[in-house]
């Protein structure tokens, strides 16, 4: 009768550690969903359009919380911690094919007019004036939006965007405008490969 009792004791212990092990993993693997949903987000970079920032294959992490985190499914988004910033690096849904997340730096904003001129950029007609990760690259004009001579206007909630490596970069200057609503977060750190490992700025 006791060595009855010891085996279903046992089973009873056991059982209850695969319940605890299981409610752990369960919930490793919630919290992990809600950070990669609302917090930060791993992607890879698939192109050179945005070198020397990143070489094709890095590794970065992106942070989805300092903008506001879009709710799935809805067009509701989390407070955020800032608004967007001239010269940030930004991660968000291609207007052309909306399966597709483009990294490219954040160049304008609504009601500002943008014009690539011998290089540069000119916003609301004057020669942007910083940040240095803007003024650093020589900018070539591209039809339809960044051609010379042409300005062109931001629209409401809408962004405007080009690569650092502008002599290979599908952005703004081909399909125009970012809507807010596309936006994912702000590329914050490079922690693949090993040797490339830094912050971004």
């Amino acid at each position: 009768m006791k060595k009855h009792i010891s085996k279903h004791a046992a089973k009873q212990v056991v059982k209850g550690q695969i319940r605890e092990w299981a409610e752990s993993i369960i919930i490793a693997v919630i919290l992990a969903l809600l950070i990669r949903e609302f917090v930060v987000q791993a992607f890879k970079i698939p192109s050179g359009s945005m070198i020397p920032t990143f070489e094709i294959g890095d590794r970065i992490f992106v942070n989805k919380f300092i903008y506001g985190a879009k709710i799935p499914f809805t067009n509701i988004r989390l407070p955020q911690l800032r608004d967007p910033i001239r010269g940030d690096i930004i991660v968000f849904r291609s207007p052309e094919t909306p399966k597709k997340d483009f990294v490219k730096r954040l160049i304008a904003f609504e009601g500002e007019t943008v014009e690539i001129k011998e290089g540069n950029i000119y916003i609301n007609g004057k020669a942007v004036d910083g940040p240095a990760s803007v003024r650093s690259v020589y900018y070539y004009n591209v039809e339809p939006y960044g051609k010379e001579g042409y300005p062109v206007k931001v629209p409401k909630d809408a962004y405007f965007a080009l690569g650092d490596n502008s002599a290979n970069s599908r952005d703004s200057r081909y399909w125009g405008f970012i809507p807010k609503k596309n936006l994912i977060g702000k590329a914050i750190f490079i922690y693949w490969p090993i040797t490339r490992m830094k912050a971004i700025k």
